[in-house]
């Protein structure tokens, strides 16, 4: 006998109809609940939704279920909220080469990101923060009126870089680094940083994206290297801030990790080189780190096979033992770790493995299962201005997705997601 016949309950069903056409409110059991909230798993939990929101959670008997709620069976099962990419890049892109990421026409990149989107939310991804692509805030919008299935879109749109920054592209004429298929805008001095701030601002992006490093994938820098000078990244910070919306910062070395924390940036990208005034300034700000393992760990390991430049190679492996190291004393010291991946697409890197990071934040930075589901929901939330997202609590959205095989006791598991709801529906693609 199925567990739903079991318990005499209806197998999983789209709650869409219920909650937007006839304002049902629906009870899901649940085996094991990870609000988001709580220090631990509750083991027998309830999430009562209705009209794609959450009306409560928490223990069984703790939460008032309505007579006329329908009910939903994963009482034998781990439901948790709905997962967070924190920094991801929705290129479309299908390579490592970076001329073939210039090659390629917008088109057919926002056509791939498009099915990157659909992969993402079959893995359990309800919300992305795209850092830095030209087809964001057009797949944004595709995905908020229904046009396109897919995770909620939060995005930087075209991140910013200085001149010979990470951001530029090395390998082309300046004239054509600074047209729009090069990627990343280039702005220098403190006015053209405002300025450009202020023209992102204007198209309606959800977060502002700079390079206060060099990196690893951009020929003619290093990721020791600071870039942007203190007036510049305040700049972007002032105007962000004025607005209400963060600033992220790819941020490599602790030169520039302290110049972006000293300056207001909110996030901070990768971390390679954190020291222990990086960790200071961490807790003084209260910035989020975003460490990004899982890109450098595929290309330590098979970026040899996928056309990854020999250059971008050996940075990789010079920067990989620092980069576990920052992040393992980063966890220590209690910084707030959010999930992150940097994945853009290709088979090196694919949207639909994302919950890579948390496996790696088990296998080697130390965390316990939950600790990563946490990285994954409810701190991957705060890199974003969203308030209603990460965690399941009352008038958040009801994004939450459930497992047979527990992630609680294999992280691994993370992959496999049973069912996926976002805003109370449940995904059927």
């Amino acid at each position: 006998m199925s567990p739903a016949l079991d318990h005499g309950l209806p197998v999983a069903q789209p709650l869409s109809r219920g909650l937007r056409y006839h304002g049902t409110m629906y009870v899901i059991h649940c085996g094991t609940l990870v609000d988001g909230v709580r220090e631990a798993p509750i083991d027998d939990g309830r999430v009562v939704a209705e009209n794609g929101r959450v009306v409560d959670a928490g223990p069984a008997d703790e939460v008032d279920v309505p007579e006329d709620a329908e009910p939903i069976d994963h009482s034998r099962e781990t439901v948790i909220p709905g997962l967070i990419d924190a920094h991801l890049h929705l290129w479309g892109s299908r390579s490592m080469e970076p001329f073939d990421w210039l090659r390629e026409s917008s088109e057919l990149g926002t056509a791939r990101a498009t099915a990157d989107l659909r992969t993402l939310l079959t893995a359990g991804f309800t919300t992305v923060r795209d850092v830095g692509s030209e087809t964001g805030l057009a797949l944004r919008e595709a995905v908020d009126d229904g046009t396109i299935p897919g995770p909620r879109v939060f995005t930087s749109w075209r991140s910013l870089s200085q001149t010979g920054g990470h951001g530029d592209s090395h390998y082309l004429p300046y004239e054509w680094a600074t047209g729009e298929a090069a990627g990343a805008g280039l702005a220098d001095g403190a006015d053209e940083c405002r300025k450009e701030a202020r023209k992102r601002i204007r198209e309606g992006v959800d977060l502002i994206k700079i390079m206060t490093t060099g990196g690893v994938l951009s020929e003619k820098d290093a990721p020791d290297q600071s870039q942007f000078t203190d007036e510049e990244i305040r700049a972007f910070t002032e105007e962000a801030h004025r607005v209400g919306i963060p600033v992220a910062s790819h941020a490599q070395g602790a030169p520039g990790i302290k110049s972006a924390l000293r300056n207001g940036v909110d996030t901070i990208e990768h971390g390679f080189y954190i020291d222990e005034e990086c960790l200071e300034l961490f807790e003084e700000t209260g910035a989020v780190f975003v460490p990004t393992l899982s890109i450098m760990h595929r290309l330590v390991t098979e970026g040899a096979d996928h056309g990854v430049p020999e250059y971008g190679l050996e940075k990789a492996r010079n920067a990989r033992d620092a980069h576990w190291d920052a992040t393992r004393r980063a966890y220590e010291a209690g910084i707030p770790i959010a999930l992150g991946t940097d994945f853009i697409g290709p088979d090196l890197v694919p949207h639909g493995m994302n919950a890579m990071e948390a496996e790696l934040f088990v296998e080697e930075i130390g965390m316990s299962e939950h600790e990563a589901i946490l990285a994954g929901t409810a701190t991957a939330a705060k890199t974003v201005a969203a308030d209603d997202i990460g965690t399941l609590e009352e008038g958040n959205y009801a994004d939450f997705v459930a497992f047979e095989d527990s992630p609680l006791e294999d992280i691994s598991n993370l992959r496999e997601p049973d069912t996926v709801y976002k805003g109370g529906e449940a995904v059927g693609l």
